[in-house]
């Protein structure tokens, strides 16, 4: 099975171009098993993530995205993910590319991204993506509670013994939100509290777990517990989640953008003024094609526990 390596700042994936597979190829390639074996880092390829490139859905798009998390599970979107897809949709299809602009389908709908090559080449060095509109209510997160009601700087309880404020976003996923003081407190909670907020009851898909630290009100320290991956590197959709939730609770303004430093590097956010949609701006790099032995990495694969 054929597939290219990419990262988003260090949230890495597996890229697989299935637009013209055939079906046997196509089902191997997304099934569950195979992508918790390919994701291992020790017994597979390594990775965040399987991102299956399928045709579109919807008019208008050029490509559809699945997000198959390193455990196997699906994830409705992911940011860093969306941004090295349409670099490998960019870089390898000159027709896209005379567009100016690719529209991907993804569990949060159909979204537009503009690229920037690097200078005096063609290849993608940039991604802006238009996210779409922020998802506020209970409901829509999905958490529990009145389906109409937000949850801004609500007590929770992690199990440590303290009580802490989170504020609830979907960015076609569920995000929540805590702001902490200090990068070192962001990073520490993330590794040990993180869990326990993943699969909290109040969220009944389980939801990625931001811990935001304020440097100003357009800088933001940001480590983040992803739902299905544990620790990584950066989150798109965590970033945009949580400068929309410091732009609700005054700690940064929409309509200004704010760099999100995250532990592989910065993503540019911008909340529109009515919270009508959110854009991220950062980069995709490729790192190497390379065949994977489906049998063989399913067969090495790491003992069930």
């Amino acid at each position: 099975m054929h597939f290219a390596k990419y990262h988003g700042l260090g949230n890495d994936f597996l890229v697989v171009d299935l637009r013209g597979a055939a079906g046997d190829l196509a089902a191997t390639a997304q099934d569950a098993d195979l992508v918790r074996a390919a994701c291992d880092r020790q017994f597979g390829v390594g990775g965040d993530g399987v991102l299956p490139i399928l045709p579109p859905t919807s008019p208008g798009a050029d490509a559809r995205m699945r997000v198959l998390n390193a455990d196997g599970s699906e994830a409705e979107m992911c940011g860093n993910g969306l941004r090295c897809v349409v670099k490998h949709l960019w870089d390898h299809d000159a027709a896209l590319r005379a567009r100016g602009a690719i529209v991907v389908d993804t569990g949060a709908g159909a979204l537009r991204c503009e690229v920037t090559p690097h200078a005096g080449g063609t290849l993608a060095h940039t991604v802006t993506v238009d996210m779409g509109r922020p998802r506020l209510t209970r409901g829509e997160i999905p958490m529990t509670g009145p389906a109409g009601e937000r949850c801004l700087e609500q007590p929770i309880d992690l199990g440590d013994g303290v009580t802490r404020l989170v504020t609830a976003v979907s960015m076609g996923n569920p995000h929540a939100v805590i702001f902490v003081d200090g990068e070192p407190e962001a990073k520490r909670l993330a590794h040990t509290v993180g869990p326990a907020l993943e699969r909290h009851a109040w969220f009944p898909r389980k939801t990625n777990a931001e811990f935001c630290a304020v440097r100003s009100p357009r800088e933001l320290d940001l480590w983040v517990w992803e739902r299905g991956c544990g620790i990584t590197l950066a989150c798109g959709t965590g970033a945009c989640a949580t400068v929309v939730a410091a732009c609700l609770t005054g700690r940064t303004s929409v309509g200004e953008e704010v760099t999100v430093h995250l532990p592989g590097g910065d993503l540019a956010i911008t909340v529109a003024p009515d919270y009508a949609t959110v854009f991220m701006r950062g980069p995709a790099i490729h790192v190497f094609d390379a065949d994977l032995d489906v049998g063989g990495v399913r067969a090495g694969a790491r003992p069930a526990r």
